[in-house]
């Protein structure tokens, strides 16, 4: 456990999400005190290809997971090969029990987590899992679970992404558009709503709703007040 802080979860289904959906308060909690460690379900970028993609490919998305997690701070403890974008071939129980295997390494007080909002499959699965793997125990010491958003797939799911959470990033934005930077193939140019433009905007628009200048944006999923 940190004694400085809180432990935090991060969980991805896709190395860059974590980037794309919290990178500026992953930043803030570690400036806190807090110790921030992430886990991601897939290599991102396999599913693409009608044919076997590169072991190049697939090592620089790594290095950009690596090079992001440099910059904010924050600490990949297991990076899984479930195959990318078809999470819902897994057995629900084999990605909730991966996500056990973090939480009781580090016991996170507050879990970040894919919204049920999302288009894409691996998000929703990974945040079915996530809820599988935090079931209310007696032992239990998280706190709450929190849900981030990621454009061109929350916007675009069955079901609205229902913010009641903004954090204030105003002081991280630069180091956000900089981890971003690291994920150079997964940042198409504007006006692509995963561009880095885009997702600067949507900080601003965040900011915006709740008075500040620049703000990420989440669903608080469960709450436990001890």
């Amino acid at each position: 456990m940190n004694k400085n802080g809180d432990n935090i979860l991060v969980i991805a289904a896709h190395p860059d999400d974590e980037t794309i959906g919290c990178a500026g308060t992953i930043r803030k909690h570690i400036t806190r005190g807090d110790a921030v460690y992430a886990i991601s379900f897939t290599d991102g970028v396999s599913s693409r290809h009608n044919t076997h993609t590169s072991t190049e490919e697939i090592e620089d998305r790594r290095n950009a997971a690596r090079e992001s997690a440099n910059k904010l701070g924050f600490k990949w403890i297991a990076q899984e090969v479930f195959p990318d974008n078809k999470l819902d071939m897994i057995p629900l129980l084999e990605l909730a029990k991966f996500i056990e295997q973090a939480k009781l390494k580090i016991k996170p007080s507050i879990i970040y987590t894919h919204s049920s909002a999302d288009l894409n499959i691996d998000h929703r699965r990974v945040h079915e899992a996530t809820l599988i793997a935090f079931r209310p125990q007696p032992s239990d010491v998280w706190k709450e679970i929190r849900a981030y958003e990621i454009p061109s797939s929350s916007e675009w799911g069955v079901k609205p992404f229902s913010a009641n959470l903004y954090i204030n990033i105003t002081d991280f934005i630069s180091l956000k558009k900089t981890a971003l930077a690291c994920y150079t193939s997964e940042m198409p140019p504007p006006p692509h709503p995963r561009s880095i433009d885009a997702i600067e905007t949507l900080c601003k628009l965040r900011g915006a709703q709740s008075g500040f200048k620049y703000a990420e944006a989440f669903e608080i999923i469960r709450s436990r007040c001890f």
